[in-house]
């Protein structure tokens, strides 16, 4: 798999078909690589790749993935923002369309808040978000399940940068989706469609609670993924949703000068 490489950032990404591009953030939480979406309810690597462009990209750091970078403290969410959008930089891609499943919820959210003009629509799979009765459940996940393994690969990082690091992300906004405020929810105009889940990590009252604030959003069947006969449909109203908002052909591309 190819490479984009920023500073001391760098990306593992994977492409496959052609079209109009589709950025894939898998699930995973800090651990979301390209190759968990073989867990995944679908593939969008595999459902999506005769009609789109379809790019994924190991998160920065992830374990079990080949993206590395620093531990940037003060700002974690932007962070692997920056390495979103570098990668489609990187492939001359300007618009595009995301899909994204679990932390891929809050991604997208912050996505929209940065460059709100490049994100042409966007599919939450199973989002992300704080749940009330569990406050903590970010925190105590990632530093049991993430922080040991990428202190013992990387001797620059110290399990007390982790703790730093999970704190400034998961506690200094504990709220609705982490990345955004309910009121940006409610001024985004960039279609959405969303897929509800509901357990722990995902809750059923903040996917619900996006969808209704967001003027155009969509809400997939609920429950989507409990048999399998369900989830060809939820694929099928993904594929008319990002069908109806794909713009004509050429328009996603970065200009030459602006490279």
């Amino acid at each position: 798999m190819p490479f984009y490489q920023r500073g001391d950032v760098r990306i593992r990404y994977e492409e496959v078909g052609s079209g109009f591009p589709l950025l894939v953030i898998p699930g995973g939480g800090l651990n979301s690589t390209v190759a968990g979406l073989a867990n995944h309810p679908f593939n969008p690597l595999e459902e999506f790749n005769g009609e789109y462009r379809v790019i994924a990209a190991d998160l920065r750091n992830a374990n079990g993935g080949e993206s590395t970078g620093p531990l940037e403290i003060d700002r974690p969410w932007d962070a692997y923002t920056d390495d979103q959008l570098g990668v489609m930089d990187h492939l001359g891609i300007r618009q595009f369309m995301v899909l994204g499943f679990c932390i891929g919820g809050p991604f997208i959210w912050n996505m929209l808040k940065r460059a709100p003009d490049r994100i042409v629509a966007a599919v939450l799979a199973q989002p992300s978000g704080f749940r009330p009765e569990i406050p903590d459940l970010f925190y105590q996940n990632n530093i049991k399940g993430w922080g040991p393994g990428l202190c013992a690969r990387r001797p620059d990082i110290t399990i007390e940068m982790v703790d730093a690091f999970l704190n400034k992300m998961y506690r200094t906004n504990a709220d609705f989706v982490f990345t955004v405020t309910r009121d940006f929810v409610r001024n985004c105009r960039t279609p959405v469609l969303v897929l509800p889940d509901d357990v722990p990590a995902h809750p059923y009252a903040v996917a619900m609670e996006s969808a209704l604030l967001a003027p155009n959003a969509q809400v997939s069947l609920y429950p989507w993924k409990d048999t399998k006969d369900k989830i060809p449909l939820a694929v099928r109203h993904i594929r008319t949703f990002l069908r109806a908002y794909q713009p004509a052909t050429g328009e996603h591309r970065l200009a030459a000068a602006a490279q």
